[in-house]
């Protein structure tokens, strides 16, 4: 079997050590070939095979036929000629401050600059250098024009979310360096951009007002990401080895794989989804005897993490937001981001429908869903991601005192987050599933039965767990209402434990007051 690569994004070291390259080149050459639209923007979630796309441009724009043996490209008339290729990626400069920013960013420019024929000037600012490289390379090219990739575009205004101000002045600066590209767009062959979220006051979209974005277009919906005959073509080895690891029959493996892993949908109108690329190499290089979440493994978007600290996510429904508008999206105005729009440009959520200029956003897969409601958990609570996924632990493991201490935590710290004047039951008990959801149970929220309907059901191999939430009332009466409403009887066949839970909310302070479990008889 081919090795799975895990830990390199650039296509020349991936084909030189034969690693294993889904082939996205017939995609390329369509974007290459079309000399009218050759400014390009492609907003994708973190880890989802940008870099190794902007590297496999640069590769091909260098002429190096060589190492796309064998792929569509290669099999088509493009003339293989030796661009001069000026290729940033920010994703690491550095921005605990303005003046680190400006240090960092300096090199970086510098340094990249220095892989071309231009000699740089220390006297300009790395912007005019900029602009002096477009104007030389293209020169010294006679006139034909340079290729620039630009990868994680966005990033470091990304990083400083968490200071607004930083992040406007970040912004003003990268806008200043960009802004090099307003009048040279005679001078670019080639210009693609990559990023998680599209800043649209950054002056590359203000200025360059013939940059066209194709993050939603319908021939680019699978062009990053894996479909399910990709998977299949190149990894069924690796498959087929990780199904019998986990005692699987293929078949039901694999739709057990697609839960997990597969559900982005990059377009309105082109219905496909694609798996995580990271999440595939991950699961079947490590081929461990179940799935886990493994993209929040490799880090979570800096972006989403400060904006979390500032943004109230309790009214989000991260399984089922309709109604939303294309402006929801947008992240013009730094100091007013969007949750919708912060979550879908991070890949927390995607495209389930389109309809009459309106979208129904979801979670992608199983996945996701697991670490964005232990994000979420975490957040309500003021606490880490690893403090929810523990509580979560200890009510699988049916330790219900401490269960019940992090619970009173997780609800004090969102006591007065609401600025309504009373709390339905419904709002605790969308706080209770995020940590549910996170933590890998099954449940049901309102769980309609015969006689009335259970607050929540949730289920995992080690139990059923039946919760019923007051609001100013005992938590006796929530026992009451779970006996003579029978919300036990559906699950006696499942043969797990059943256990009862009642919690009692104050609704002056909207405390957990009285919390109580007890095992089903």
């Amino acid at each position: 079997m081919k090795p799975i690569a895990t830990s390199t994004s650039d296509f020349a070291t991936l084909i030189r050590k034969g690693g294993i390259y889904v082939d996205k080149t017939a995609y390329f050459h369509r974007l290459v070939s079309n000399e009218m639209n050759n400014l390009l923007f492609l907003a994708r979630p973190r880890r989802f095979g940008k870099s190794l796309m902007i590297t496999a441009l640069k590769e091909i724009f260098s002429g190096r036929r060589e190492l796309f043996e064998g792929l569509a490209i290669s099999k088509t008339d493009w003339k293989w000629e030796k661009w001069p290729v000026i290729h940033f990626e920010f994703a690491d400069v550095d921005t605990t401050s303005i003046e680190s920013f400006e240090r960092e960013f300096a090199v970086h420019v510098k340094g990249r600059l220095a892989n071309t024929d231009y000699v740089y000037d220390d006297s300009m600012s790395p912007a005019a250098n900029f602009g002096a490289a477009i104007d030389s390379l293209s020169k010294a090219n006679g006139g034909n024009g340079v290729v620039v990739l630009i990868d994680e575009y966005d990033a470091p205004v990304s990083h400083a979310l968490d200071d607004i101000a930083k992040a406007e002045a970040i912004r003003s600066r990268m806008g200043a360096f960009f802004s090099m590209m307003k009048t040279r767009t005679g001078a670019i062959r080639f210009l693609m951009m990559t990023g998680v979220s599209k800043f649209t006051k950054m002056s590359v979209f203000s200025c360059l007002n013939n940059i066209v974005d194709i993050s939603m277009r319908k021939e680019c919906a699978t062009m990053l990401g894996y479909t399910e005959e990709e998977l299949e073509a190149n990894f069924e080895d690796h498959l087929r080895e990780h199904a019998e690891i986990m005692g699987k029959a293929y078949e039901d493996y694999r739709a057990e794989m697609k839960r997990w892993y597969n559900g982005f949908r990059f377009s309105h109108i082109n219905p496909a989804t694609v798996y995580n690329p990271i999440s595939v190499a991950l699961t079947l290089d490590a081929k461990e005897p179940y799935f886990r979440a493994t993209w929040s493994s490799t880090g979570r978007p800096s972006s989403l993490m400060n904006y979390l600290k500032r943004s109230e996510m309790l009214a989000i429904d991260p399984d089922k937001t309709q109604f939303v508008s294309e402006q929801e999206f947008d992240v013009t105005n730094l100091a007013d981001l969007k949750p919708i729009g912060m979550l879908f440009q991070t890949g927390y959520l995607t495209i389930k429908d389109y309809s009459d200029g309106f979208y129904t956003l979801s979670v992608p897969d199983e996945e996701v869903r697991r670490d964005l409601n232990i994000l979420m958990a975490g957040v309500a609570a003021e606490k880490d991601v690893a403090w929810a996924a523990s509580l979560g632990a200890k009510l699988r493991a049916g330790v219900f005192s401490d269960f019940f201490l992090g619970l009173k935590s997780l609800y004090a710290a969102m006591a007065y987050g609401s600025t309504e004047a009373t709390v339905h039951e419904n709002s605790y008990a969308r706080c209770l599933s995020f940590l549910l959801a996170g933590s890998g149970f099954r449940f049901t929220m309102e769980d309609m039965q015969a006689n009335g309907r259970a607050d929540i059901v949730a289920s995992h191999v080690n139990g059923v767990f039946i919760f019923e939430l007051k609001v100013g009332e005992p938590v006796d009466r929530a026992f009451k209402q779970i006996r003579e409403k029978n919300y036990a009887a559906p699950y006696l066949a499942s043969g797990l434990p059943i256990h009862l839970i009642g919690l009692s909310f104050d609704p002056e302070t909207r405390q957990l007051v009285d919390a109580v479990a007890e095992e089903f008889k």
